[in-house]
């Protein structure tokens, strides 16, 4: 495994860990207003996003 992979494994890491905590904040119903609860939904959504773009771009460098 490569360095850039290795730096790239923990990046995703550190995403799957702050989403879970955003997840688990949702789940306790921790949100004070329709608002804060959409904040948390769209970082929700731009950890999955970035996991995704990373996941891609791994798979590249794994055929090269």
């Amino acid at each position: 495994m490569s360095d850039s992979i290795r730096a790239l494994a923990h990046v995703q890491k550190e995403i799957a860990k702050t989403r879970e905590e955003q997840q688990v904040f949702l789940a306790a119903d921790r949100a004070t207003s329709f608002e804060e609860y959409k904040k948390v939904c769209g970082v929700i959504r731009g950890l999955s996003l970035a996991d995704q773009i990373i996941n891609d771009l791994v798979h590249r460098l794994e055929r090269e």
